[in-house]
């Protein structure tokens, strides 16, 4: 998932350097989601991570 943002903000970025601006919006919007959504499912994952048993 935060492959997918950075791949989206890199698209973003080179659009925005050759003014593509409705590409580089949409590129920056869906790089800005990808990266929220691996962000909690990140923080949800060390919460609820493997515990060890104990005896």
């Amino acid at each position: 998932m935060l492959s997918w943002a950075l791949m989206f903000l890199i698209i973003a970025l080179i659009a925005g350097l050759f003014g593509f601006g409705l590409v580089g919006g949409m590129a920056y919007g869906a790089a800005k989601i990808c990266f929220f959504i691996f962000l909690i499912l990140a923080i949800f994952s060390l919460l609820t991570g493997r515990r060890v048993p104990t005896d």
